[in-house]
């Protein structure tokens, strides 16, 4: 079976005063179809530039410098800006972290998810907005007749976050591409919100990639794991064998810093220092300065990337 989605050997440069800085540098990986795969990370680890290089949407000064983007058999990387936007929406949603960024506030739900379809479909506006109330359904929100006569301000941040959802599914896409998508929730509404996700994919048969700094998310919902530092992936491999006996320190520190690791009233786990910014990657291994187990090997050589397999 092909894959959906292989990316390989990507990179991504932002070319400032100073120089091309490089965000992104020669990652890889797959995603069968309707497979999910969890990208993982600090904020500043190239997970969000990934996600927005994948559909071809990086802003100036950034630029794609090498690699492929393969979706379908189609180098998305080779494809003119008209080709991309069918792309985008038809086959490829995303989903941003903040709801309000993707809902427009002067517009009811109904209008926005009904002229999504139009712009993507050539259908009437009574069948978009029969296919409108279908996906409310779909994302468990109740009353639907009556919210798609609703602006976004009238809704609780979870439920705009399972309308944006919805908006995501309404063309049916073969990915959703969800960057962050509970960060502004509270611990409750976001398990929700992952549980619904993890069910329409699997409903819909939908590949997804989850981008997020948040372990306990990804093991609850993906397949897959890919865990990113400096613009790198360190350790890859099946979520669940990746989060019981992770290989790299990072992915270690990752682990141990999360609360359910800890007994009751002990202090919490931290990775020393921060991530390092584009212009002071340190060489080697570029989370030595912060390893518990850096050595002087490391700091001249890079380890090879570990891949979980379990075997």
């Amino acid at each position: 079976m092909s894959h959906l989605l292989e990316v390989i050997d990507l990179e991504v440069k932002f070319g400032l005063r100073i120089g091309d800085l490089t965000a992104i540098n020669g990652i890889s990986f797959s995603l069968d179809r309707s497979g999910r795969i969890g990208l993982v990370g600090e904020s500043g680890a190239g997970k969000s530039v990934t996600g927005f290089a994948i559909i071809n949407l990086i802003s100036k000064p950034g630029f794609i410098s090498a690699g492929r983007v393969v979706f379908n058999g189609r180098d998305l990387t080779t494809l003119s800006a008209e080709q991309m936007r069918d792309i985008r929406g038809n086959h490829i949603s995303m989903i941003f972290q903040d709801p309000m960024m993707t809902l427009n506030p002067v517009l009811t739900i109904g209008t926005q998810m009904v002229e999504t379809l139009q712009a993507h479909r050539n259908i009437t506006r009574h069948e978009a907005h029969l296919i409108a109330l279908e996906k409310l359904k779909q994302v468990q929100i109740p009353s639907p007749e009556k919210r798609l006569a609703q602006y976004p301000h009238e809704f609780s941040g979870g439920m705009r976050q399972r309308i944006v959802i919805a908006i995501a599914l309404l063309t049916d896409p073969e990915l959703i591409i969800a960057d962050e998508p509970t960060t502004a929730l509270d611990v409750t509404i976001q398990a929700e919100i992952m549980d619904l996700l993890r069910q329409l994919c699997e409903a819909e048969q939908t590949g997804l990639i989850l981008i997020t700094h948040d372990l306990g998310v990804v093991s609850q919902v993906t397949e897959q794991i890919a865990v990113m530092y400096a613009g790198k992936i360190v350790e890859t491999g099946p979520t669940a064998l990746v989060v019981d006996s992770p290989k790299h320190p990072y992915t270690q520190g990752l682990i141990q810093a999360l609360p359910g690791s800890l007994h009751p009233g002990t202090r919490l786990n931290q990775i020393p220092g921060m991530m390092p910014t584009l212009t002071n990657i340190p060489p080697g291994c570029a989370f030595n300065p912060r390893c518990p187990l850096s050595a002087a090997i490391c700091r001249q050589h890079e380890p090879p990337l570990v891949t979980a397999n379990g075997a």
